[in-house]
């Protein structure tokens, strides 16, 4: 026990410092950075079914397009 007590001072400077230079987050603090870190994904890049359904419509803007293309070649 006298150890602990002997040793206390240093362990509660070393904890402040570490708090201080956030080398060790609360519970909260890492709880807000989570959200900012999804809202810039969110932001920043698109999800796989908006992906998804934006290449089935560049598909189908090319079928189109290659079937007007068929047609004006046909006409002439």
């Amino acid at each position: 026990m006298e150890t602990l007590l002997y040793y206390s001072p240093v362990v509660v400077i070393v904890l402040t410092f570490l708090i201080q230079q956030k080398i060790v987050v609360t519970p909260e603090q890492l709880e807000k950075k989570h959200r900012e870190i999804l809202y810039d994904i969110e932001n920043r890049f698109v999800t796989k079914n908006s992906y998804e359904d934006l290449k089935s419509q560049f598909s189908e803007i090319k079928d189109k397009i290659d079937k007007i293309y068929d047609c004006l070649i046909i006409s002439k």
